[in-house]
């Protein structure tokens, strides 16, 4: 699922500059088709230009979350990945052998989340569900093992 940027994206920069590293950095993100964590993002970004460091990616990816323009999503303890923000609405189960993150959507959450809005009258501006476990790949690994 591709996930595009549009103008209003791109026009949110809000007095910052737009340079050349911080295109390419949204535009991995991007590319990513998904989540990517920092680390990624950096390995990529410096393939394409070996003048990014790691404080810029960084410094960037904290811009972009405080603009709006990608979300940051705390799946484990241990790592965050990024994603161009996009409208809510997606959960997220992530693999605990390889680290892979499989966005789905599911109508029972969402029914929840009206339900507690219902009950409680409370205004709920974020709802975030993951949950860990093992793709099929890596269950498979540890059957032949």
């Amino acid at each position: 699922m591709k996930k595009e940027l549009n103008n209003t994206q791109t026009n949110q920069m809000q007095g910052h500059f737009l340079t050349t590293q911080r295109c390419l950095l949204l535009e991995l993100i991007r590319d990513a088709e998904g989540h990517i964590d920092a680390k990624e993002l950096y390995q990529r970004a410096r393939a394409r230009d070996e003048s990014i460091g790691p404080a810029t990616v960084y410094r960037s990816l904290n811009l972009f979350e405080e603009l709006g323009l990608v979300n940051e999503i705390r799946l484990s303890k241990v790592r965050c990945y990024y994603e161009i923000k996009q409208s809510p609405g997606h959960q997220h189960l992530v693999c605990q052998g390889c680290g892979k993150v499989i966005e789905f959507q599911n109508t029972h959450f969402q029914k929840l989340i009206k339900a507690v809005r219902r009950e409680h009258g409370f205004k709920i501006t974020k709802a975030e569900l993951y949950l860990e476990g093992y793709c099929p790949e890596c269950e498979e690994k540890e059957k032949t093992q």
